[in-house]
């Protein structure tokens, strides 16, 4: 950790001030419970020390944190969720980009996608949706479906809580703007529909448009027994 400066130190403590304040009443509260529960090796005053987070997840859900350069091939994304390893950066983004990135780091990796991978459900959909993909590489077809299925889940994931949209995907809640558009219905908000869902392109240059809401985080475990069976109904009916 003493490669990093005091300005990546001040930006760290920067962002997650702000956005710690800004998703209460937003966030899903399972995100925000996880948040608190992790605070001891994830808080505003310290630069994530992944050692301390991966000791702190054998007590969880053995979930550990690997550090990549930066974005990596399919094959070793899905090998790696599949092995309960999630891929993070460990650069910090530089003040004057404090709310806009082309490429994600450590702040959207760790803040964004860390804390809900403590929850029994949620990491046990992330599990299995990497044990998919590594079923699945040598199909673009599928490999495009499924990355649909992570951005609209575990990137830009919402759920409804208490009669409320909430947001529990990672791009959302790394992002300052895009927590309160949620927050805000400046959007599309769709039912959660896997069908609809893996044939929907998205753009990652702006705010997301439209949204899939779940009703509570075992409809996505769910939904990947779904995507299987429409995946065999197709190969059947391409057969006869």
């Amino acid at each position: 950790m003493s490669s990093y400066t005091k300005d990546d130190l001040w930006v760290w403590n920067t962002l997650f001030q702000r956005q710690i304040n800004n998703i209460v009443g937003k966030a899903s509260e399972t995100y925000i419970k996880a948040l608190e529960l992790m605070s001891p090796v994830l808080n505003a005053d310290e630069i994530p020390n992944f050692k301390k987070i991966n000791q702190w997840f054998e007590t969880q859900t053995k979930w550990q944190l690997c550090v990549v350069p930066g974005l990596i091939d399919v094959e070793e994304f899905f090998q790696l969720l599949a092995e309960r390893k999630f891929c993070s950066s460990t650069w910090v983004r530089s003040k004057d980009s404090l709310d806009y990135l082309e490429e994600p780091d450590m702040f959207h990796d760790v803040f964004g996608h860390v804390p809900l991978l403590s929850h029994p459900v949620f990491s046990e959909f992330v599990h299995e949706f990497g044990k998919l993909g590594c079923q699945f590489l040598d199909d673009p077809e599928k490999l495009v479906q499924l990355q649909r299925l992570y951005w609209f889940t575990i990137e830009f994931g919402v759920i409804q809580e208490h009669g409320k949209i909430q947001s529990y995907g990672a791009g959302i809640l790394s992002s300052y703007g895009e927590t309160n558009q949620i927050d805000e219905l400046k959007a599309n908000f769709n039912d959660y529909s896997i069908q609809n869902i893996i044939n929907k392109p998205f753009r990652t240059d702006i705010m997301q448009e439209d949204y899939y809401v779940i009703s509570d985080y075992s409809q996505l475990f769910d939904s990947l027994k779904q995507l299987s069976k429409v995946w065999t109904e197709k190969a059947e009916n391409n057969t006869t």
